[in-house]
């Protein structure tokens, strides 16, 4: 795993360095923000993969970046997404450092039935709400955003006590994402996304290794 993660982050240098000189020569038209979006972005969730705490400063960065390029692709749901991922974020960094027992270092668990039953609801309805909003603000793509977005806050929050199942969701919300910034002509970001969806599977692989073999008993909140 730890080659893996080597060859992924020596992947990510090239390319981002090939980006960055393709648009220093004005060989592709490509925004500033959507750069070092995607950048940031690919770093966090490398860092994720790691538990690395680092991943919350990285992403916050991240977010100030896609906040610009999603006001200018009129995605609001995506940007209004990244305000809340702040917020999120922030809660996170101290839920990683502290939200374990007795205040100490958070380790990874498994979804409790409960969560996940909260969690069904509150996407379905979440994202029939937010299609309702996002059609009468002339959204790009009222559904696809609705239920990206609250795919997107549900795997943070999961992210954040450090479940499992997190990954799941991320995946899901990344194979969506890919469809739609390629649909939008955000084209490096469609990338991106394709690339999350294999960060997440190497995420998945290595978080798997720090479960405990068998399901815990406790299957309360």
């Amino acid at each position: 795993m730890k080659k893996t993660n080597s060859i992924a982050w020596g992947i990510l240098v090239l390319a981002s360095i090939g980006i960055l000189i393709l648009k220093y020569l004005k060989l592709i038209s490509i925004s500033p923000s959507e750069i070092w979006g995607s950048i940031s972005g690919a770093g966090c969730v490398l860092l994720v993969v790691r538990q690395n705490i680092w991943n919350f400063p990285i992403g916050l960065a991240n977010n100030i970046f896609f906040i610009s390029l999603f006001w200018s692709s009129h995605l609001f749901g995506d940007m209004a997404l990244q305000i809340i991922y702040i917020l999120l974020g922030l809660q996170g960094w101290w839920q990683w450092l502290y939200g374990g027992k007795n205040e100490s270092k958070l380790e990874v668990s498994h979804t409790t039935t409960s969560e996940f039953l909260i969690l069904l609801i509150f996407t379905l309805l979440t994202t029939f709400g937010l299609r309702i909003y996002f059609i009468k603000i002339n959204d790009a793509s009222p559904f696809l955003d609705a239920l990206t977005t609250v795919l997107s806050l549900v795997a943070q929050y999961l992210l954040n006590l450090k479940r499992f199942e997190n990954w799941y969701v991320w995946i899901l919300a990344d194979i969506i994402y890919v469809g739609l910034y390629f649909y939008k002509q955000l084209y490096l970001t469609s990338i991106l996304y394709s690339l999350f969806i294999g960060f997440c599977i190497a995420g998945l692989i290595s978080w798997k290794k720090l479960m405990p073999k068998t399901r815990p008993v406790a299957e309360t909140v």
